[in-house]
């Protein structure tokens, strides 16, 4: 019974701190929570919770702080994810739903979680080595061009204009793209890009030998277009909340800026997140508290993020940076339904 006193004589202190990044004193737990116990107790708890490394008085104050290992504890008690309102959910929605594009999307969903935690959003483009093949499309175009339509599950739209070398103008042209189109279809629709690209290899093989040459240039289009990115991609936005939150850092703010730059960072960070299955109550959650980061610019940092992509497949993350003073409930439901309704809309 005395470990669940204290911890929620810990929670308490973890709740006092980040509202009013003070620390806090047995007097004011017992002011503002209902413990239901003496003064005595709490000064007790308070000082088995320090012994056991869980807070910390800083410097001379008579208060305490949580440490790593107190917001760590704090983190894997939580019973359940704080689900957002009905209200907040449907502004989700609206906002992301107006997006025109994937470029739009990414943008839209950085500022809007940036916005719902007031922390540094970011977001990795879905990594193109996990993307399938959604739809081809040929279109002609006059004479021999040809514009070869690539679509993946991801929402990237990737064009290519082709000279096939003959004219394609007129019936016979249109019966052999309309072959080419459903056969490239067949062998790479639902195949991840790299497995399409061999596909292709052996079509011309499947046409006449008068049509193999028009099969190439096609092909070859497309592999260029289904060769990953050499680069990831990551969008950030709200750094200007880390200036606000400036003494929580005991380092420079500097370092800590420096380091969100570094987008390969960034994408190590977030590719755990990209990697993790989706359960059964959504997109997962991870956090990352303060010296469980692997880079020493950001241990005074805390990092939430989440996966996201269409169906059950997740193809990136998404997540905020902020300090460890972080209102952890609210940050981790706002990520999870961020990436809930981003994953709902490349599913579309």
């Amino acid at each position: 019974m005395s470990d669940d006193r204290r911890l929620a004589v810990l929670r308490a202190i973890v709740q006092d701190y980040v509202q009013t990044s003070e620390p806090v004193g047995s007097k004011a737990l017992l002011e503002r929570h209902q413990l239901g116990v003496s003064a005595a107790t709490v000064r007790n708890d308070m000082a088995a919770l320090e012994e056991a490394g869980l807070i910390v008085a800083p410097h001379t104050s008579a208060g305490r702080i949580p440490t790593d290992a107190g917001y760590r504890l704090f983190v894997d008690r939580l019973s359940t994810i704080k689900p957002m309102s009905a209200a907040e959910r449907a502004a989700i929605a609206r906002f992301l739903d107006t997006a025109v594009d994937l470029d739009d999307v990414v943008d839209r969903t950085v500022r809007l979680l940036s916005t719902l935690t007031r922390q540094v959003a970011v977001m990795q483009y879905p990594s193109i080595s996990r993307s399938t093949v959604r739809h081809l499309e040929l279109v002609p175009i006059g004479g021999a061009r040809v514009m070869v339509v690539l679509i993946v599950n991801t929402g990237r739209v990737e064009q290519r204009v082709v000279d096939a070398g003959v004219d394609l103008d007129g019936e016979n042209g249109e019966r052999l793209l309309a072959a080419i189109r459903t056969r490239i279809n067949e062998v790479t629709v639902g195949q991840r890009l790299a497995e399409a690209a061999a596909a292709l290899d052996a079509l011309p093989s499947a046409f006449e030998p008068s049509d193999r040459d028009v099969v190439r240039a096609i092909t070859a289009a497309l592999d260029d277009a289904l060769v990953p990115e050499r680069e990831e991609r990551v969008v950030m936005a709200g750094t200007a909340h880390l200036a606000r939150s400036g003494t929580d850092f005991p380092a420079q703010l500097h370092d800590v800026l420096e380091a969100l730059e570094q987008h390969v960072i960034l994408l190590k960070l977030l590719s755990t997140a990209g990697e993790l299955a989706a359960g059964d109550s959504g997109p997962p959650v991870a956090v990352r508290i303060g010296h469980e980061n692997p880079f020493t610019e950001l241990q005074s940092t805390s990092m939430v993020t989440s996966g996201y992509g269409p169906g059950s497949e997740l193809v990136g993350g998404l997540g905020v940076v902020g300090p460890t003073r972080m209102d952890y409930p609210s940050t981790m439901a706002a990520v999870r339904a961020v990436a809930t309704y981003v994953s709902r809309i490349l599913a579309d």
